[in-house]
């Protein structure tokens, strides 16, 4: 099954879950904080939940992540 997650996407959250800011994301990535917020919301939105916790729980549950 392919994955939900574009390959940008799966980075920013790969690095959400190791702690990073959403700052360090974008400079880690050469993209803007914009760019990051982005990705978290469409990813948020695809998953239809609300906050980056519970994308992250529905990620590992879909095995989209691991922690």
């Amino acid at each position: 099954m392919p994955s939900i997650l574009t390959k940008r996407e799966k980075e920013v959250f790969d690095l959400l879950i190791k702690n990073m800011s959403t700052k360090e994301i974008a400079s880690y990535l050469f993209i803007s904080e914009k760019t990051v917020r982005n990705h978290i919301s469409n990813v948020m939105q695809k998953l239809g939940v609300k906050g980056r916790a519970h994308a992250v729980i529905e990620l590992v549950r879909m095995n989209e992540l691991s922690l």
